[in-house]
């Protein structure tokens, strides 16, 4: 009887485990295998949010409300605004400070989005 039990221990262990890399899986995948830049924000911080991003270059931009869906714990954002940098999966991420604002300059986004251009050469 034991055995039956550790059984199904393990078999639901593998479950949750199998079902937390689908969700981190899934949260990787927002832009495909594109560079993007994604600004994660919510309606009520919208002032501290971030307007340069459409000047950025060689990349697509999104900007995502986690007002509504699980865009919040699928990508692990804690403070808003947050930038994230994806290049099939996440590469770089910039979060706001205590008083919800970004000090990551455009340059610093363009930076990262640059360094991912040229580790392809």
């Amino acid at each position: 009887m034991k055995d039956t039990n550790l059984s199904s221990v393990l078999i639901y262990a593998l479950l949750m485990l199998a079902m937390l890399v689908g969700g981190i899986t899934y949260g990787q995948n927002l832009c495909g295998s594109n560079i993007c830049v994604v600004q994660f924000n919510t309606s009520w911080n919208k002032s501290n949010g971030v307007d340069y991003l459409g000047g950025l270059t060689d990349c697509e931009v999104l900007n995502v409300s986690i007002d509504e869906g699980t865009y919040q714990s699928d990508y692990g954002i804690v403070v808003v605004p947050t930038i994230i940098v994806f290049n099939g999966k996440e590469v770089e991420r910039f979060q706001a400070n205590i008083m919800m604002q970004l000090e990551a300059r455009k340059e610093d986004v363009q930076d990262a989005v640059d360094k991912i251009i040229m580790s392809a050469f």
